[in-house]
């Protein structure tokens, strides 16, 4: 440990940005960092492949980072030697962020080899045709002395080994839903990449999940062997959610995550018109939010059409990419919300979100939902993938008032007590500790 001063600890986080939407994984390392910050310690944040797209402020000091592993540079080394002996200049160049930002607004053209190629790369990427972004790396790190650096996301895992060696410092590796990204990759990208993965993480000196049902379902997956995962809970500022408006117009259902298949905004349309044309709801409204790139246009239009021809087009709001203030005042506007996310979701920001706004949720009955939902107790859980069984609970908690606001009150004080930035940072600091020798 470089730091002398007992107790105060520097902490480097490592974050993948998106350069184009707003990321979950990146709002929580800002959000984990600045509390770190009020509560003494040194705090760095270094933005990867892509510049950083946060709905609130940046932790001082991290406008001036450059991207390191610039999503650019990586594709270029990776396809020619020719890229892995430019001058900084040039690399510099190729990572401003509005260029960065340009590229990523299409990134959903690159092929699922490339994909698969390239994270490959990055989970062995000691050994060649990245060095040269491993080498600027560790020289930036080698001035921040850090005590202790924070992996974003497991598939940052390559670098553990040179950075502990390199640098001798701790390393902590998060889990935040690697098995979606790792599972869309062809086969034999597939098949190697968790191989690769299951032998990097050990190499960690912590490992954290953000729920217990990931911490279980990673460890599944790259078993053999005992593997030891910290679950840590994301956390929010609960500044600015809720609490709820009066609503004396229209019932309102919200829907707030990437305007994805994957979210399940296709089981949220068809839900929203089983509830109006065969459930008979009278006047219920539908706002549907969240990140939306060029590559999601297709769906969103879609959508839209059988919206249309279902005569609801007038009944539902879209709003993509919204600022912070926005959402939390589209949050504070709703009666219920759900996001139906149809793969195995590591946490759910969104629904913490909710909850703070004293907004019931009706979600999946599945992955990590189903603690979020039982430790609130302000929510249902339903059949995952069927949006009859989702519009019948919506239509349920509608017709009973009492019950929603029974929810919406637990909802908020669980939002406080157990997904708070404050609890988060708690909960972090605890591990830096005994990872320090400081505590059993």
């Amino acid at each position: 440990m470089t730091n002398e001063t007992p107790g105060r600890m520097k902490t480097v986080f490592l974050t993948p940005g998106t350069g184009s939407y707003y990321c979950g994984a990146c709002m929580r390392d800002n959000a984990l960092a600045k509390a770190l910050l009020r509560a003494g310690h040194e705090v760095s944040l270094l933005p990867m492949y892509l510049p950083l797209q946060l709905d609130e402020e940046l932790l001082s000091g991290a406008k001036s980072a450059p991207v390191f592993f610039g999503g650019i540079n990586v594709w270029l080394q990776h396809q020619s030697a020719v890229f892995r002996h430019t001058p900084g200049w040039f690399d510099r160049l190729l990572n401003q962020p509005a260029l960065l930002r340009r590229v990523a607004r299409h990134s959903h053209l690159t092929s699922a080899r490339d994909h698969g190629e390239l994270t490959l790369a990055m989970l062995r990427v000691e050994e060649g045709r990245l060095r040269k972004e491993l080498d600027k790396l560790v020289r930036w790190l080698e001035g921040e002395r850090a005590d202790v650096l924070c992996l974003s996301t497991a598939l940052q895992a390559g670098m553990i080994r040179e950075l502990k060696q390199r640098l001798g410092v701790k390393v902590i590796c998060c889990f935040q839903g690697e098995d979606a990204f790792l599972d869309g990759l062809p086969p034999a990208w597939r098949d190697a990449c968790w191989r690769e993965l299951a032998a990097r993480v050990r190499e960690a000196d912590a490992l954290v999940a953000p729920s217990e049902f990931y911490a279980a379902f990673m460890r599944g997956r790259l078993g053999p062997g005992a593997l030891a995962i910290e679950v840590i809970p994301n956390g929010i500022e609960l500044e600015g959610y809720g609490p709820p408006s009066v609503k004396s117009g229209p019932p309102v259902i919200g829907f707030l995550a990437r305007m994805i298949r994957e979210k399940g905004l296709e089981v949220m349309v068809a839900a929203f018109v089983h509830l109006r044309t065969v459930l008979g709801h009278p006047d219920a409204r539908l706002h549907l939010a969240g990140a939306a790139t060029a590559g999601d246009q297709a769906l969103i239009g879609e959508l839209q059409q059988q919206l249309a021809a279902a005569g609801l087009a007038a009944a539902v709001t879209w709003s993509p990419n919204l600022s912070r203030a926005a959402k939390a005042e589209m949050l504070r506007s709703l009666s219920l919300f759900s996001v139906p996310a149809v793969y195995q979701e590591a946490f759910g920001l969104y629904v913490v979100e909710a909850l703070a706004s004293g907004v019931p949720v009706v979600q999946p009955d599945a992955a990590s939902f189903r603690e979020i939902v039982a430790r609130s107790g302000s929510g249902v859980l339903v059949r995952p993938g069927d949006p009859v069984a989702l519009a019948q609970a919506w239509r349920e908690l509608l017709d009973d008032p009492p019950a929603r606001q029974a929810m919406a009150a637990r909802g908020r004080r669980v939002a406080e007590e157990f997904y708070s930035v404050a609890a988060m940072a708690e909960r972090f600091l605890a591990l830096l500790q005994r990872m320090s020798g400081g505590g059993n």
